[in-house]
């Protein structure tokens, strides 16, 4: 069903501290986020301050600018570039002939469209009703719960206090439940432990091209598209090296800069997946012009969900159409690649590999040819490297890697003593 586009007027405040850079991308970023959210931007208007008008968010003559544009192009509604207050929502809600929204209730909006799994609509829920909680608003002292004494007594709970008992207990339900979600996630991830199955997540900025690169790398289908957050439920698929190591690949939620915390919150267990992850890949997209800004942002997000100790590699994505000023950070590893060139996704194969064997440990075995078994379990639990085989003893000389507490070990060991032995 075809749904017409909202128009949108756009609103964004600059303070001091904010550089033009920064603030511009910001706009930008807004108008990308109304895109997503199926909304027509009109126009974006901009002003400086020296902070936030408290009552308004933006200054009186502003207002008014903003008031006989509103009348003139009759927007369907006004998007704010920071998180508005309750009061500053009433306000500007009674001045403008539009409906007042903010960045945080915009990207709860497109949240909202996302969300596929019962998980990520029930977190969505919960981050819109802990949003909309502090901003419901009646008439005044009026209707506010009535005490006891002379002209006091009368209808005991008005619509105002029901509707905030109701949200409090819908929170609550939803908390139960996603408590529950959370403790089989849990089990799952404790499951793919003890498979000793080496874990990847991709993590990065918004539209860097995560589910692109995950659908090429593990033939899945995943959605993607040209907008922010295609993907909010993690997903997660078996992905083959090219020494035939199986290892699991997930794709997470994208980033974005100034995340309202309602939402970090809200998607921490889902964020999770990548706390659980023995190795990251941080895809940065190289043709936006804020990349530098994006992989800062990422890793500040990463340090917060204290993930700063699992070894990563940068996969700098898009590189066939790279943005003229893109200059790979010096720091850590990283890799130039386009996810659609099935050459570079080798390239980032053979990375993975290579930055996989500094986390295990080397071995050299013989086994029988007649033992099919074990030469099939060492390609798919090891990551093996060479086999030669010898005509004469009919026996495979197999060298590779191993993770240090995969159960193959024990074997493994079994099988070099006898080699010891026949030597």
């Amino acid at each position: 069903m075809y749904l017409e586009k909202e128009k949108a007027i756009l609103v964004g405040c600059q303070l001091p501290n904010d550089h033009e850079e920064r603030f511009t991308y910001s706009m930008e970023e807004l108008a990308s986020l109304a895109k997503t959210a199926k909304a027509e931007v009109q126009l974006s208007t901009t002003q400086k301050r020296t902070r936030f008008h408290p009552a308004t968010y933006i200054g009186k003559g502003k207002l008014e600018e903003l008031a006989a544009l509103v009348k003139e192009m009759e927007p369907d509604v006004v998007i704010f570039n920071n998180e508005l207050t309750p009061s500053q929502i009433r306000n500007l809600s009674n001045e403008l002939e539009a409906r007042v929204i903010d960045r945080t209730q915009l990207i709860l909006d497109i949240f909202a469209q996302r969300a596929k799994s019962r998980e990520g609509k029930l977190q969505v829920e919960l981050a819109q009703l802990q949003y909309a909680l502090p901003r419901l608003v009646g008439q005044g002292e009026a209707l506010s719960r009535l005490g006891g004494g002379i002209g006091t007594r009368g209808p005991g709970e008005t619509k105002l206090e029901t509707d905030r008992r109701h949200i409090r207990g819908r929170i609550d339900e939803i908390k139960q439940q996603l408590a529950v979600i959370v403790e089989h996630r849990k089990r799952y991830r404790e499951r793919r432990k003890q498979n000793s199955t080496f874990q990847l997540s991709l993590a990065g900025y918004t539209n860097a091209g995560k589910s692109t690169l995950f659908n090429r790398l593990t033939e899945a289908d995943t959605f993607e598209e040209n907008l922010l957050f295609a993907t909010l439920d993690p997903t997660t698929r078996k992905m083959q090296l090219p020494c035939g190591y199986t290892v699991l690949l997930t794709d997470t939620v994208g980033f974005i800069q100034d995340l309202p915390t309602s939402l970090v919150a809200a998607f921490r267990s889902t964020l999770e997946e990548v706390n659980e992850a023995d190795f990251i890949l941080h895809v940065v997209d190289s043709s936006d012009s804020n990349y530098a800004g994006h992989e800062k942002t990422v890793k500040n997000l990463l340090c917060d969900l204290e993930v700063e100790q699992i070894p990563f590699i940068t996969v700098y994505n898009k590189k066939d159409i790279e943005h003229p000023s893109f200059l790979p950070s010096p720091k850590g590893e990283h890799v130039l690649i386009s996810a659609f060139d099935s050459e570079d996704l080798d390239l980032l194969k053979q990375k993975i590999e290579s930055e996989m064997k500094q986390l295990m440990n080397p071995y050299r075995v013989i086994v029988s040819a007649a033992e099919g078994r074990m030469l099939t379990l060492l390609k798919t639990d090891t990551l093996l490297e060479e086999t030669v085989f010898n005509e004469e003893t009919q026996t495979y000389e197999c060298k590779g890697y191993i993770f240090a507490n995969s159960p193959l070990n024990g074997p493994i060991k079994r099988y070099a003593a006898r080699k010891g032995e026949e030597e």
